[in-house]
């Protein structure tokens, strides 16, 4: 699939952010909630590594479905979104990393006439894969953002 050189480098590299972000931050400055119901950087990452699976999975549907139809995604209404916060703050880098192996792999081997499939979203519309891409790369983003200014609290 012919993607721009923007998609596929964030793609290679943008989650590597993270690392740089909380390096040499302890436990208490990752577990450290903004506010009681807010999540704290931890939980962005645990959120960031188990979206990784749901893109992989949407791109799949879109692959293998017609048109699929997908939902608004919530982590706090994912019952698997638990067991990722669950896992050590350098077990969900070292996932992230390894899942987003996976999803460049993925991504690299679609057919150019597959790139064009879509999937619909109730929000976002009615997107390529490329779009879909590019929506992950952007929503990652934002909660790079989210980290970066928990870790200035």
């Amino acid at each position: 699939m012919n993607l721009s050189n923007s998609i596929t480098s964030r793609l290679k590299f943008q989650h590597e952010t993270i690392g740089e972000l909380i390096f040499n931050l302890d436990e208490q400055q990752l577990f450290k909630r903004p506010q009681p119901d807010k999540w704290n950087i931890h939980d962005n990452i645990a959120h960031l590594a188990r979206y990784q699976h749901v893109f992989i999975e949407r791109i799949n549907q879109i692959l293998n479905t017609e048109n699929p139809l997908f939902g608004s995604y919530k982590a706090d209404n994912d019952p698997e979104f638990i067991s990722w916060q669950n896992k050590s703050t350098e077990e969900l880098i070292q996932r992230i990393s390894a899942d987003r192996r996976d999803i460049i792999q993925l991504i690299n081997t679609i057919p150019e006439n597959q790139s064009d499939k879509k999937g619909s979203h109730p929000f976002f519309g009615n997107l390529n894969i490329i779009k879909w891409t590019e929506r992950f790369l952007l929503h990652e983003a934002h909660h790079l953002f989210t980290i970066i200014n928990l870790v200035n609290l």
